[in-house]
């Protein structure tokens, strides 16, 4: 890389930082290329993003962001996934790693709010943005659903009542 690719890619990175909801570290420990391009196939499926990304450039990216604690991950072979949606890069990663040996989660971080790798697993195994809508929309329609069942209970009864005085009389 020559002096203005490095200053891209710091760029670059920094335009990340600035933007994103999480920022989760991991260390890959002998990745296949296979193995990398599943791993970024299922952090594109969810949203998120995976990078490998050189330390150096990152901690220069880091500064003046709220990601500034991550630098004491950043050491050895590692690489970066991020994503808006605070959970989805976190259960990308994890959800990975349970299967892969080969990627090891270091740790990351929640705007200023550094997670070690605990906190990392603790945040994946929260529910994702989508499913909390979906949440929130089943609470809201359920009073409506059981007002109109109670709504029309009572005439559903007295129907019933009608069809059963019809059906005595015409035995």
């Amino acid at each position: 890389m020559d002096r203005s690719q490095k200053a891209d890619a710091v760029a670059e990175l920094t335009q990340v930082f600035n933007e994103v909801g999480v920022v989760v570290v991991t260390r890959n420990l002998g990745l296949t290329v296979d193995q990398s391009t599943d791993l970024r196939g299922k952090m594109r499926e969810v949203g998120a993003t995976y990078k490998v990304a050189k330390n150096r450039l990152a901690k220069l990216a880091l500064k003046d962001t709220d990601y500034t604690g991550l630098e004491e991950f950043l050491s050895g072979p590692t690489a970066l996934a991020w994503s808006e949606d605070p959970v989805a890069a976190a259960k990308a990663a994890v959800d990975f790693a349970k299967s892969n040996d080969k990627l090891e989660i270091v740790g990351g971080s929640m705007g200023s709010q550094v997670l070690d790798e605990a906190g990392i697993k603790a945040l994946a195994s929260m529910p994702s943005l989508d499913e909390l809508r979906g949440t929130i929309v089943g609470l809201v329609n359920a009073p409506a659903t059981k007002i109109a069942q109670v709504a029309t209970a009572p005439a559903n009864k007295l129907a019933r009542v009608f069809g059963a005085y019809a059906a005595s009389e015409a035995a």
